[in-house]
């Protein structure tokens, strides 16, 4: 059975192992996941991930969930931009979140980064989630 909307669920995943003070947790891997665990990564997030082969064409991303004094790094991550309705933005019209203490992720055509990197580089794209 195919899934709707691999990258909601892997924010879900990442959701609910916080709330249930799990260490990790895995989910399928592919491109665009792997490239939003980068960005969560280098922002602080998450403490990282890996990518390891289970069978021939069947790839699972491990992602390591990080805490401070017993609390979740992330508060909140929703996803913005869904299967049924796409949210796109110029980078002019991108609103901070919480005032810059959170972080949107976009993909760009020049791939997929943070909204304090796609302002540096003057691009807009589609929002696919927010982060605080």
């Amino acid at each position: 059975m195919s899934m709707s909307d691999p990258l909601g669920d892997m924010l879900t995943r990442i959701r609910n192992g916080q709330r249930a003070k799990m260490k990790t947790v895995k989910s399928p891997a592919s491109g665009l996941r792997s490239n939003v665990l980068q960005v969560l990564q280098s922002e602080g997030y998450i403490r990282g991930f890996s990518d390891a082969e289970l069978a021939r064409g069947i790839r699972e991303l491990t992602i390591e969930l990080k805490y401070s004094d017993g609390e979740p790094a992330i508060r909140e991550i929703k996803r913005v931009s869904r299967p049924g309705q796409r949210i796109y933005s110029k980078i002019k019209d991108l609103r901070t979140v919480y005032d810059g203490l959170g972080i949107s992720i976009l993909s760009t055509p020049k791939g997929v980064m943070s909204d304090a990197e796609a302002r540096d580089q003057n691009v807009g794209g589609e929002v696919l989630c927010r982060v605080f």
